[in-house]
């Protein structure tokens, strides 16, 4: 399904409204990612549906974990194993999925417009409709910042979505194979040469995954490959990789990568990205047949036509510390898609999952105290500090940022226990303790039975 190209000002019958005949108080977020999601089952728990009609619109049909991404891109990781129904989830928890793609706002009306959905044989399945709101959310996350870089939207692959992820690792699967199958002829010169542009979180992780899946890969039908077929190379402009954590765990990171096999590039800024690599300001070309980019997150270009609503130099809409937007006291927006500044903080929250977590708490309670013409409580950002998974090889990060100025580092065993809890903590967070748990349990038996890598 694809959303076409339209414009929101052009008149909607009022047919396409979606119905609402008891007129209750609605409430309606846009976008099913981890804030999101967990926004509606807390509204839907609390509301029920007698008296709140509680809408949740997302382009996609089910929710996973944007951080296990870079193991959906590898194989390490089946999505359809872990992912979350939005249909299902919206019956269990009172609220409706509505599928559709954000189009605009029409807030003189108090009105949501989503695109006509029109599938690939350019038939159209849903027309463009208007959803009432009482009270709006907007959670749809952030998108990979480009810098106005040239090349890197026509060439480079992303993390961004499920649909990239699996992209990205239909891709891989193919290179792996076009090697195993020249090896035999030229051994010494048949590699699978991938460049990450960004050394955050996400590229770190991703670096690692690949070579955890490549020794799997003689396991499945590619005798002859293994990771020393790969040539990974992690580009980053900055000084050191995971600028989030300790220099010194950045540094644990760095020697535990290199060990790998990775080629950690430093103070190395890119100029362009082609079909064939990625051009450096010095004048070197790294050539590649992936080049993933994870060099930064900024709001979508939309953001910045919504109806008048403010957003920063990144088109991130800029929120109070009640996470109201600046123009609009009924509109709300929390996670990677809004620009936050805490009371005493000197810049804006950093787009984090534990970010969307407690600004999904914060704007929940700010709801409701809305409804009841309660005084507004304001966003605290508590930074529980960060954990990089380095895929089965190793963990590192620091716990407990605000409370011990993140000087609890962690490595090893007792970091990949507190980067697996982060996930049960989601898994929670959007299903309840009972099931949650039950997944939790249901998960280990996962990682015994069913295979290794996915591969289709």
């Amino acid at each position: 399904m694809r959303a076409c190209a339209s414009d929101c000002e052009k008149p909607v019958p009022d047919s396409a409204q979606l119905p609402n005949p008891q007129k209750k108080t609605q409430i309606v977020v846009v976008g099913g990612g981890a804030g999101g999601l967990e926004l509606v089952r807390k509204l839907g728990a609390h509301f029920g549906r007698e008296k709140h009609d509680i809408i949740l619109i997302e382009r996609n049909r089910t929710h996973i974990w944007k951080p296990l991404l870079h193991e959906v891109a590898t194989g390490s990781l089946d999505a359809n194993m872990d992912e979350v129904g939005y249909g299902g989830h919206g019956v269990r928890w009172g609220y409706r999925y509505f599928y559709g793609t954000f189009e605009g706002i029409d807030r003189e009306n108090r009105q949501v417009i989503t695109a006509p959905m029109i599938d690939d044989d350019g038939k159209e399945v849903i027309s463009r409709h208007r959803i009432r709101y009482d009270y709006l959310v907007i959670a749809v996350g952030g998108v990979s910042n480009d810098f106005g870089i040239p090349g890197v939207r026509e060439n480079a692959l992303f993390l961004e979505d499920r649909v990239q992820a699996d992209h990205f690792r239909y891709k891989l699967l193919n290179a792996c194979l076009r090697v195993s199958h020249m090896a035999a002829a030229e051994p010494e010169k048949t590699k699978v040469r991938i460049n990450i542009v960004g050394a955050g979180a996400t590229g770190v992780e991703l670096a690692a995954e690949l070579y955890n899946a490549a020794k799997s890969l003689r396991h499945y039908g590619l005798e002859v490959f293994d990771e020393s077929r790969l040539e990974v190379s992690l580009i980053e402009a900055g000084g050191r990789i995971l600028p989030a954590l300790p220099e010194k765990l950045a540094e644990a990171a760095t020697e535990e990568l290199q060990a790998l096999g990775v080629k950690v590039m430093t103070n190395t800024m890119v100029s362009e990205v082609t079909d064939g690599g990625v051009q450096t300001k010095d004048g070197n070309l790294l050539k590649s047949d992936l080049t993933l980019w994870a060099a930064g997150v900024k709001g979508a270009d939309f953001l910045s036509t919504l109806d008048g609503l403010e957003v920063d130099r990144g088109n991130r809409l800029v929120v109070r510390t009640t996470m109201q937007t600046t123009n609009d006291d009924r509109i709300f927006a929390l996670g990677d898609c809004c620009a936050c500044t805490p009371k005493g903080a000197e810049r804006p929250v950093p787009p984090r999952a534990q970010a969307a977590h407690q600004m999904a708490s914060t704007t929940f309670d700010n709801i409701l105290r809305l409804i009841d013409e309660k005084p507004l409580v304001d966003f605290v950002y508590r930074d529980r500090g960060s954990l990089v998974s380095l895929s089965r090889f190793s963990t590192v990060g620091s716990l407990m940022g605000n409370l011990i100025g993140g000087r609890m580092a962690l490595e090893g065993r007792l970091a990949r226990l507190a980067y697996a809890s982060l996930y049960r903590m989601h898994l929670i967070a959007i299903h309840g303790w009972v099931k949650g748990i039950a997944l939790i349990v249901v998960g280990h038996v996962n990682q015994i039975v069913r295979p290794r890598l996915k591969l289709h």
